[in-house]
């Protein structure tokens, strides 16, 4: 079997050939290899594609005895330190089981240019979900994931074009950017930018009535500005969020998308798992640094 392992905002998730599971990222703390037994003998583990963090400090699919630093330039910045992942990432490592790390997107990666005018664009488990997408879709994809945190992907003939970071654009329900309020709290010592990040999504800033109706209008303008990129891409929606605002986005894009849950990105991180080891030498792109 080969499994995906996504480092989600408030939970991992591990999923293989139809088998899945998710705990909590506190839970996460205290992460024994043998729970993976939850999806097949560990013998029968052929591979496992492993996200951390940013994934900034890495820009190729690279095996997890390669990768220094977990693949992060700094534990530091946009999101919450709980110390799930590490874990469950030193477990995988430690174990002598084959698993890849896959890369964030940022300025090291062979995005388009211009979204390098920000330094990071979206953190690995992202690109399980298009990989996902693409394999289903086909290649030419706009994949928004909305959950905590809103970011959105281009690709273009099956290659990734670039994306807009959780803290650039649309909000989620925890986390956004950084308003005029967000900045003068900041510079008046009244919080940390970090802090200002994680208590910007909807859920902090609009009346429970609107929440939804925010989310779905942001994310659907993220995904208007990447078509216009590649006007034919068809829109792909993703995360705990996507079957509430799907139908306002549809409605707002007049077009319709295809709705994925919060399992697209364990899954799709198994299936470029169960790819790499077979050979595949790029994914979307991304070389493949074996």
């Amino acid at each position: 079997m080969f499994i995906g392992i996504d480092h989600g905002t408030t939970a991992m998730r591990f999923a293989g050939d139809g088998a899945s599971f998710k705990i909590s990222r506190e839970e996460a703390r205290t992460f024994d290899l043998s729970a993976l037994e939850r999806l097949c003998p560990l013998d029968e583990i052929e591979g496992i594609a492993v996200c951390y963090s940013m994934g900034d400090g890495i820009s190729a699919i690279t095996p997890i005895g390669k990768v220094s630093d977990r693949g992060v330039v700094s534990r530091e910045g946009a999101g919450e330190h709980i110390g799930g992942g590490t874990r469950v990432y030193d477990a995988i490592r430690e174990s002598g089981l084959p698993a890849l790390v896959i890369p964030g997107l940022h300025r090291n990666s062979p995005t388009d240019p211009r979204f390098k005018a920000y330094s990071h664009q979206t953190s690995p488990e992202k690109i399980g979900i298009a990989y996902l997408a693409f394999l289903d879709q086909g290649p030419d994809l706009v994949v928004s994931d909305i959950s905590s945190n809103t970011v959105t992907l281009l690709v273009t003939g099956g290659t990734i074009i670039g994306a807009f970071d959780a803290c650039i654009f649309a909000p989620g329900t925890r986390h956004g950017a950084l308003d005029v309020d967000a900045i003068r709290r900041i510079d008046n010592g009244e919080s940390t930018a970090n802090e200002a990040f994680l208590s910007a999504g909807v859920g902090c800033t609009m009346p429970e009535e609107q929440q939804v109706r925010t989310v779905a209008m942001f994310a659907a303008m993220e995904c208007a500005a990447m078509l216009l990129l590649n006007r034919s891409a068809k829109v792909v929606l993703a995360g705990s969020l996507a079957p509430k605002v799907a139908p306002e986005v549809a409605e707002l894009l007049q077009k319709q998308p295809v709705v994925y849950d919060e399992w697209a990105a364990a899954e799709g991180l198994a299936m470029i798992a169960r790819d790499v080891f077979q050979g595949k030498k790029e994914i979307l792109g991304l070389a493949v640094d074996l």
